[in-house]
C-alpha cells in the first residue's frame, strides 16, 4: 500500500513525502514538477513506481516549491536547499543509509547530496543526467522556454511532450499532457525549469563514492546523451549503462529494462526479474498466445483493465488494497513480456474476449 503523505521539516520549508513497498530502502527525489499525489494517477509512473516497490521500500519527495511540499518561496535555484530537504526526508523516515534514485534535475542535487553526506548514500542511480544545467541549450533557448512556460501552460505542456515523449503514441501524449497540466500553475513550473538549468554540480561529482550507475537512452531529447557520459566520466565510481530509445523519463518507453537494471544494480538477485523467454505481446493473432501462464485472479485484474478501469476502481471491485492490483498488473506485464499497461489491455482485447 501507498502511506499517507508525511512532512519533514527543512529550515522554513515542509517537505512532502510518502512511501510504499518493503525491504531496503531507495529514496526517488522529485523532478522538475512532480506531485506525490497526481503522478499515482498516471500509469507510467503508477506502474514504474510498484514495480520498484515490489522489491524495495520506496520513498518519495516532491522537491520545494513542488507539488505538496509547502513553501513560501519558489523552487530554490541552488543545491544545498533541496540537498537539506533530502536529509530530513530521510532522518523522518529513520532511514540511516539508502540507495539514492535520480531522475533528470534530480540528478545534480542527487550527486552533490551523495558527496556532501556519503555516511548516508549506499548506491547512486542516476537516469538521464547532467551536472551543468547550462550545458542542456544555448542560454536564448533557455530563456524562451521558461518564458512560454510561463506565459502558456498549455503549449508549452506540449512542446515538453515532444521533447520528453517524442514517440507517444497520439493516446499516450494526450494522457501525458492531462498529467503535466494537473501538477502546477504556470508560475511554479516556469521557476522549477529555471532551477533546472542553474543547477551546477560539476565541482561536486569527483567526491562521490558510492557505487553508481548513469543510465541514459541513447536517444533523449531533453538531455543528450553527451551530458549522460560526461556525468559518468566525472563522477569516480561510476559505470555508464546506454539504453535503446527516445524518451526521457525513465517511465516512459521501455520502462522494464530501466527497472530492471536499477533493482539488479541495487543488489537484486537477475533471476528475479527476467521475463520468461516465451513470453507474447499485444500483436499476437487470435489463439497463438493463451492466458495459461496468467492466474485465474491475474485475468481477472486484466480482463478490468482492458475495459479502462484505473487500480483504484478495480480495487474496490475485486476487494482488493490498490497495491495488489498494481502488483497483480506488473505480474501480467512481466509474464506477456509487454512494456506497458496499454499493451497488455490490448493483448487482452485480442486473447481474452
Amino acid at each position: 500500500m501507498v502511506g499517507p503523505t508525511r512532512y519533514a521539516r527543512a529550515g522554513s520549508d515542509d517537505i512532502a513525502w510518502a512511501e510504499s513497498g518493503t525491504g531496503s530502502p531507495l529514496i526517488l527525489g522529485g523532478w522538475w514538477m512532480s506531485h506525490l499525489e497526481r503522478d499515482l494517477e498516471y500509469a507510467p509512473i503508477r506502474s514504474f513506481l510498484a514495480a520498484l516497490s515490489a522489491r524495495r521500500r520506496v520513498i518519495r519527495t516532491d522537491p520545494i516549491g513542488s507539488g505538496l511540499s509547502r513553501s513560501r518561496r519558489a523552487t530554490p535555484a541552488t543545491l544545498t536547499p533541496h540537498i537539506d530537504a533530502l536529509t530530513a526526508v530521510l532522518d523522518d523516515a529513520g532511514v540511516e543509509r539508502t540507495t539514492a534514485l535520480a531522475g533528470s534535475s534530480g540528478c545534480p542535487v542527487a550527486v552533490a547530496f551523495a558527496a556532501r553526506h556519503p555516511d548516508r548514500v549506499e548506491r547512486l542511480v542516476l537516469c538521464g543526467a547532467y551536472l551543468d544545467g547550462s550545458a542542456i541549450a544555448s542560454a536564448a533557448d533557455r530563456e524562451a522556454l521558461t518564458d512560454v512556460v510561463r506565459r502558456s501552460w498549455g503549449v508549452s505542456a506540449r512542446v515538453m511532450s515532444e521533447i520528453f515523449f517524442p514517440d507517444a503514441t497520439p493516446e499516450e501524449q494526450r494522457a501525458y499532457l492531462r498529467h503535466q497540466r494537473t501538477v502546477g500553475s504556470p508560475e511554479s513550473a516556469a521557476a522549477a525549469l529555471a532551477a533546472v538549468y542553474a543547477f551546477d554540480a560539476r565541482a561536486e561529482a569527483a567526491a562521490v563514492r558510492a557505487p553508481t550507475l548513469v543510465l541514459h537512452r541513447r536517444g533523449d531529447r531533453a538531455i543528450p546523451l553527451a551530458l549522460g557520459v560526461e556525468t559518468a566520466n566525472a563522477v569516480p565510481p561510476a559505470r555508464l549503462a546506454i539504453v535503446d530509445g527516445t524518451a526521457h523519463h525513465p517511465w516512459h518507453g521501455d520502462s522494464t529494462e530501466i527497472v530492471r537494471q536499477i533493482l539488479t544494480f541495487d543488489g537484486v538477485d537477475p533471476r528475479l526479474l527476467t521475463e520468461p523467454a516465451a513470453a507474447t505481446t499485444a500483436t499476437d493473432a487470435p489463439g497463438t498466445s493463451p492466458a495459461g501462464p496468467l492466474s485465474e485472479r491475474e485475468r481477472e485484474v486484466l480482463l478490468l483493465v482492458a475495459q479502462g478501469r484505473t487500480d483504484a476502481e478495480i480495487a474496490a471491485e475485486l476487494f482488493l488494497s490498490p497495491h495488489t492490483v498494481h502488483r497483480h498488473v506488473a505480474n501480467v506485464r512481466s509474464k506477456l513480456g509487454v512494456p506497458t499497461r496499454s499493451a497488455a489491455a490490448a493483448w487482452a482485447a485480442v486473447n481474452l474476449t
